[in-house]
């Protein structure tokens, strides 16, 4: 399948030899996928008016998939995926990146898409992501950042409908958690649970599951971080839209996701403080649009608050678990690194709420760690 679209026309075409001599600076692992990558390209350059000496590595990702930069003839640059077809589906990317258009996102376009061979061109949001724009050092310096991406977490979950994409069920919610046990603890920490060891997991994550599951449903990106929206033009004024990009994975399911998502970040730990001020103020947003009507959260931040912390566990050990496959399995050390942070939060989560203090004393010995003293911001 081929998107069809209207192109401008552009001569004449780049002949094969420019892109071969252009993809000497883009390493290939298959020769037969580059001898096809170029082929297209050359198909696709006259349409798009490429320049094919301008080619190069743009960024990857925790994925299969990579991305490359191209220039155009008439100014700016375009975004080439590539996503072999064997290890990525990119029908949901195409799928939903229609949906966030339709919604008023700032997402990529899809120009092309060679579906048989998994390479696309996209427009580009260019390379300032809000992750490389932010102040580590000086929280409240990045307030218009993130609240620029509450407006549109907003604006996204406000259109959310049902019936159009995945559910993030039971099944799926338990899956993710698996992959502690069997990534982080069995082949991390070669820890393997047995027994009563394992009986405190399924009662944690049985719980988890329950508690998640409550909330109500709306569209989630379910990778809703600084690394994945871009700031506009690099330099643009703080009132034009986020980009979002790396969106592919998106369901239907609890509106606590995403804002969990933003606030504890994968690569970026803000203190408390910060977290709720900036939590509190998507509550005000969210309740004042009419998606804080259930049980007492609209009037409650408090029990809006907990159901996101419930719901940033289940993240937090899903993400710890990947963090391990990524680096044990597909070779990838640098996301391991991270995994402390996820422990961290995990902690903190456990320690708020009694029930969940099994799996913390459990957690606290598998990683060698010493209980905290005294209540972090009050046990529920």
């Amino acid at each position: 399948m081929r998107l069809s679209m209207s192109h401008p026309t552009y001569t004449p075409v780049s002949p094969p030899s420019a892109w071969m001599a252009a993809a000497e600076s883009v390493t290939w692992a298959d020769p037969a996928r580059q001898a096809l990558f170029l082929a297209w390209m050359a198909q696709v350059s006259s349409m798009h008016g490429l320049r094919p000496e301008t080619l190069r590595i743009a960024s990857a990702d925790a994925s299969f998939r990579r991305y490359l930069r191209v220039d155009s003839v008439s100014g700016g640059s375009r975004i080439v995926m590539d996503a072999p077809p064997d290890k990525e589906n990119a029908e949901p990317f195409v799928r939903i990146a229609a949906l966030m258009k339709a919604t008023g996102l700032n997402v990529p376009e899809v120009l092309d898409w060679q579906e048989a061979h998994g390479f696309m061109l996209l427009s580009d949001l260019g390379d300032a992501t809000m992750m490389s724009t932010i102040d580590p050092e000086r929280p409240q310096a990045n307030h218009d950042l993130y609240m620029q991406a509450v407006d549109t977490l907003v604006q996204w979950q406000l259109a959310s409908r049902p019936g159009v994409l995945p559910l993030y069920d039971a099944a799926l919610l338990n899956r993710e958690l698996s992959l502690f046990p069997d990534w982080y603890l069995a082949q991390h920490r070669a820890v393997h649970l047995q027994g009563g060891q394992r009986e405190v997991f399924d009662k944690a994550f049985a719980l988890i599951v329950q508690r998640n599951l409550a909330a109500p449903s709306v569209y989630v990106h379910r990778d809703f971080m600084p690394r994945n929206l871009m700031v506009p033009h690099g330099t643009g004024p703080l009132g034009e839209q986020l980009g979002v990009l790396d969106f592919q994975d998106a369901v239907y399911g609890p509106i606590t996701y995403d804002i969990a998502s933003l606030m504890r970040d994968a690569f970026l730990t803000w203190d408390e403080d910060f977290v709720l001020d900036v939590t509190i103020r998507y509550w005000e947003k969210a309740r004042k649009a009419g998606l804080m009507d259930f049980e007492d959260w609209h009037s409650d931040f408090g029990a809006f608050y907990r159901a996101v912390e419930w719901m940033g566990l289940q993240r937090h050990l899903k993400v710890a678990g990947i963090f391990a496959r990524l680096t044990l399995r597909d070779g990838k050390p640098k996301y391991l690194a991270d995994a402390p942070r996820f422990i961290h939060y995990i902690r903190k989560a456990c320690d708020r709420y009694r029930e969940l203090g099994p799996l913390l004393k459990l957690i606290d010995e598998i990683e060698g760690t010493t209980p905290e003293v005294g209540f972090a911001y009050g046990r529920m």
